[in-house]
């Protein structure tokens, strides 16, 4: 039938799927043109602003979301995925499986940018949810008293609501973004005729121009100019929620569009009317509307912070799978969808760090030169392990992939240094956020790798070990009824749990597991890959189960597929031993003093194993041993 549209099930699927990626994935920079063009034009406010840097700043903000934006996450990160799944630490799992020569340089780049998206975590609620709040004043001057409470009782509440689940909560997400990009599409129409020269502003030598006759002011200016872009890392974060393609349609069918349209009229406005520069966004629309603009800006920001809430809370889970973090808690709040967990720490710590920031800069005018930092950090790490990328897993020469990136690492790196110039006035709150991440991270890596060596020196083969305990003797240890399962990182030595329970209870169950549980560098495995059975001896069995890094490593749930494989046993005749390590600082060896301390303090902070792994709590054994740091 000529004419109609497709409404064919993946049609309508796809379709689904792109509203819900304008809500989720470009909430963020879809709050951007509340303050980013207003903090651009604020070093200009004493000498007056002039028609030429005008249009040259808009053509900057432009392009900017062209090339960063457009090229270099929409069409070509977005492609360097991990079996479908984004972001730094996704990007840096692939690299870890295919290179050797650069890793130590990439796992602290890695981490560097995982520290800096944490850092943009707790900046953008606070920012984006009082530059919408501050267009009350337009309404009524009285209503500025009430900003700062009002964006804390926001504050308050979303976080609060983390642990209920945003499953039902998120259908009207997208919705309402769209919504929220057709109305900024809509104020930039209605003011692009009261200057057409803004028109200009779409030829990249404009922008040219202004980066090379705006002299200093204009170098500040581009820290300004960057906020144009807020959210691109989340973008490529959130590539496994939706897929490649629905991403691609939103951002060239509505949202780079309405974006263009929004700052072309931002800044024609300003053209016409220079007073209006104070707040460009919200003047853009008559009176009768600013405060059902004001409300949707609000809903607008509110979604922006719980997507970058969920984009921490999925870097924590990917963070705790890699063994960069101790073992969180980690909820799952939806029965089908894996996306949607909750990490009661991380929201913690995020919710502490928005209300300081909140409080401490009380409005998104201070905050903004705090911003930008580590957005630019992020995305200077980002273009670097892209690099590595080409190299390692597409094969591109050094020279096809230096011509390739070096563009984009040029202009990154010019962003980021205009961004340093902020560091007395705010900026070095990201700085030392993320500082505090990574030397987190560092130590527990660290600390856990230090352990594991230790640990090898003192190991006895599983192999011997049985040889020993099945070889008929006065000194034999008493055989119980029921099965033993003991969980172990290293499955080729005997684990420690087991050692202990044999010389303290001189006991053998009649059937024992040597059980560990894998996390590969991919998000998913599939059911086949799941469990490997090894049969050892008789009495001994060999488990090794796997799970990808985005997924829940429920062991009981996963071991009750081993009955399709022939590994028989009864969950209430069963009995998993854990390893408890108290750990003890040594001066003088292993860690430094102060990282001994560090990795000791996150380590009580770990969850208990049996609650990690979902082991059934009244069949759990614990045996604890000291241990030297």
């Amino acid at each position: 039938m000529t004419g109609t549209v497709d409404q064919t099930p993946d049609a309508r699927k796809l379709l689904l799927l792109v509203i819900g990626s304008i809500g989720v994935v470009y909430g963020d920079i879809g709050t951007s043109p509340l303050y980013a063009f207003r903090e651009a034009l604020r070093p200009f406010a004493e000498d007056g602003l002039h028609e030429t840097e005008i249009i040259g700043l808009i053509s900057l903000m432009v392009w900017t979301l062209t090339i960063i934006v457009t090229f270099k996450y929409v069409l070509f990160l977005l492609r360097a995925d991990n079996d479908g799944e984004g972001g730094t630490l996704s990007l840096l799992a692939l690299l870890m499986k295919k290179t050797g020569r650069y890793m130590p340089v990439l796992f602290f780049a890695g981490l560097i940018g995982a520290a800096l998206f944490i850092g943009d975590a707790m900046i953008t609620p606070a920012l984006s949810v009082m530059s919408a709040l501050e267009g009350l004043k337009l309404v009524t001057p009285a209503f500025g008293d009430y900003v700062l409470p009002l964006s804390i009782a926001i504050m308050v509440g979303l976080f609060a609501v983390q642990s209920k689940g945003t499953a039902a909560v998120s259908k009207f997400f997208g919705p309402i973004t769209v919504v929220w990009f057709l109305v900024m599409a809509w104020g930039g129409l209605i003011h692009i005729g009261d200057d057409l020269a803004i028109l200009e502003a779409l030829n990249p030598l404009n922008a040219l121009w202004f980066i090379t006759h705006a002299g200093t002011v204009g170098f500040i200016v581009l820290g300004a100019v960057f906020l144009t872009v807020t959210g691109a890392e989340a973008l490529y974060a959130d590539l496994g929620h939706f897929g490649r393609k629905p991403i691609q349609i939103a951002w060239f069918i509505l949202v780079f569009p309405a974006l263009t349209l929004n700052y072309l009229g931002q800044g024609a406005l300003v053209l016409d009317n220079p007073a209006a520069a104070d707040n460009p966004f919200y003047l853009m629309y008559p009176q009768w509307a600013l405060l059902p603009i004001v409300v949707l800006a609000t809903l607008a920001t509110i979604i922006a912070a719980q997507a970058v809430i969920t984009g921490a809370f999925s870097l924590a889970r990917q963070a705790v799978h890699l063994g960069f973090m101790p073992r969180l808690m980690i909820r799952f709040t939806s029965e089908t969808n894996t996306g949607q967990i909750y990490v009661p720490a991380v929201n913690g710590i995020l919710f502490i760090g928005v209300i300081v920031l909140i409080l401490s800069f009380r409005s998104s005018e201070s905050l903004a030169t705090a911003y930008g930092i580590s957005v630019t950090g992020a995305m200077v790490v980002t273009t670097l392990m892209a690099f590595q990328f080409l190299r390692s897993i597409w094969n591109k020469s050094v020279l096809v992939a230096a011509i390739f990136l070096a563009p984009l690492f040029i202009v990154e790196a010019v962003f980021l240094a205009a961004n340093l110039l902020k560091i007395h006035d705010g900026g070095w709150v990201p700085v030392a956020l993320a500082i505090v991440i990574m030397l987190l991270m560092w130590t527990w890596t660290k600390g856990s790798r230090y352990l594991k060596e230790k640990a090898a020196r003192n190991d006895i083969p599983i192999k011997t070990f049985i040889a020993m305990v099945e070889k008929e003797s006065d000194h034999s240890p008493v055989t119980v009824p029921g099965t033993a399962v003991f969980l172990t990182s290293v499955p080729d030595q005997t684990p420690a749990v087991l050692m202990h329970n044999i010389k303290h209870n001189h006991v053998l169950h009649e059937q024992n597991v040597i059980l560990t549980v894998w996390t590969k560098d991919k998000p998913y495995v599939s059911e086949s890959e799941r469990i490997e059975i090894t049969r050892l001896s008789k009495r001994f069995l060999r488990i090794d189960i796997t799970f990808g890094f985005m997924e829940e490593p429920n062991v009981t749930k996963t071991l009750g597929l081993c009955r399709k494989a022939g590994f028989k046993f009864e969950i209430m005749q069963t009995s998993f031993y854990l390893g408890r390590r108290n750990l003890i600082a040594t001066p003088n060896t292993g860690l430094p003093g102060w990282q001994e301390k560090l990795y000791m303090g996150m380590a009580d902070f770990a969850i208990d194993p049996s609650a990690y792994f979902k082991l059934p709590p009244n069949r759990v054994v614990e045996l604890g041993e000291q241990v030297a740091i």
